[in-house]
């Protein structure tokens, strides 16, 4: 298992999106604090307990999901916000998948250095939610989901190539993009990795 990426692997992704090594770096930096992995070489996830329940109810229903934010609040909630250590979103996820459902919960995480949620492995060209899963167990897999996703987004992709940080961080990330100064971030590692 491949934990790290060479400068080829960063130019191949740059040339596959037509940008620059230092905004494929720049977004990876920032996304997951420049890595993919934990330091026991876990996969980096982030468990959204608001998309878990948005997930259980487009699959079972409302009353379903109702009734599982009421069994089991720390999993489930009606709103953003929860946000725990690495290691902890890790095994709520492992417990949303046993005690709820296994599909929901993988999809209610955001993976990797890029930190894409796994209900984007169609758009990413994935087969099934497992084939998305799988390749977030090597940093070129990592990578090449982020490409795959970049591309599927014309948005992105145009942001991105523009250098254009606050359309690419509010578009990635999100409405908070801001509070978290995300497009400052990456304006700056941008520049940090070389880029004009």
């Amino acid at each position: 298992m491949s934990q790290s990426l060479t400068e080829k692997d960063y130019q191949n992704a740059a040339d596959a999106l037509g940008v620059s090594v230092a905004a494929v770096k720049a977004v990876a930096s920032v996304e997951s604090a420049g890595g993919g992995f934990l330091s026991d070489g876990r996969v980096k996830v982030q468990y959204e307990p608001h998309v878990m329940y948005q997930r259980v109810k487009l699959k079972f229903g409302q009353a379903r999901a109702d009734k599982e934010l009421k069994a089991h609040p720390d999993l489930l909630a009606l709103k953003a916000g929860s946000y725990q250590s690495l290691d902890k979103e890790d095994k709520d996820m492992d417990r949303a998948a046993q005690l709820i459902d296994r599909q929901c919960a993988l999809e209610s995480a955001s993976w990797g250095a890029f930190q894409i949620m796994g209900y984007h492995w169609k758009t990413c060209g994935y087969e099934t939610v497992q084939k998305f899963i799988n390749a977030q167990y090597s940093a070129a897999g990592q990578l090449d989901t982020f490409v795959r996703f970049i591309k599927a987004a014309p948005i992105l992709s145009r942001a991105l190539k523009a250098k254009d940080w606050k359309k690419f961080a509010s578009t990635y990330n999100g409405p908070a993009y801001a509070k978290n100064a995300y497009d400052t971030k990456m304006a700056n590692a941008y520049k940090s990795f070389g880029g004009v």
